[in-house]
């Protein structure tokens, strides 16, 4: 297992809660997944239509800035390629700025995004996703520290140029990757 957990890490089998914000209310009649920006095909998908998309499991480790790893967790949601596949990304796109319903935001390069184990969870461990963990809809990208992983999620932006979004902003490092320990910006200036 520590061929599993990343240098700085100590691992858990909790899954602590971590948000800078209150936990939004979901109104599944108002609610938007939207893509816009660098598309061919802008989506607004309603509730309804989110929920119809094909289905995915995959079962992923999850790394939080905060040094703590939980293995093995088993989602279920839509792979993210499926609305990549349905908005249609111009070649031009290199990056995109994830959506939140409580205002967050986080920037992810696209080629992450295009991850096979990258998927919107709906659920997690057999059970429907909770509002603290960012249900019901929350990006799961466990190849980079969690704090990429927004939850809440209502659209994706996709961008040409990189854009950093909210912890970005306020000192957390532009990539995250937990085997390299990119957990603030300071570091990036010594790469």
């Amino acid at each position: 297992m520590k061929d599993r957990c990343p240098p700085g890490q100590t691992l858990t089998t909790k899954f602590p809660v971590l948000h800078y914000s209150h936990v939004p209310a979901f109104d599944e009649n108002g609610y938007r997944l939207e893509t816009k920006g660098r598309v061919l095909r802008p989506l607004a998908l309603r509730w309804a239509e989110v929920l119809a998309l094909p289905r995915v499991e995959r079962t992923s480790d999850f790394h939080c800035v905060t040094a703590w790893s939980r293995l093995d967790n088993r989602w279920e949601g839509i792979a993210l390629r499926e609305v990549v596949d349905r908005t249609g990304v111009r070649s031009d796109a290199r990056h995109a700025l994830v959506h939140s319903l409580d205002g967050y935001t986080t920037n992810v390069p696209l080629a992450s995004l295009l991850e096979d184990d990258v998927l919107l969870a709906l659920r997690h461990d057999g059970r429907p996703l909770d509002a603290e963990h960012g249900g019901p809809i929350r990006l799961v990208v466990p190849k980079l520290y969690a704090w990429k992983s927004a939850k809440w999620v209502t659209g994706i932006e996709f961008l040409e140029r990189d854009r950093r979004g909210f912890w970005e902003e306020r000192g957390y490092h532009d990539r995250a990757d937990p085997w390299r320990e990119e957990r603030y910006s300071s570091r990036e200036d010594t790469e």
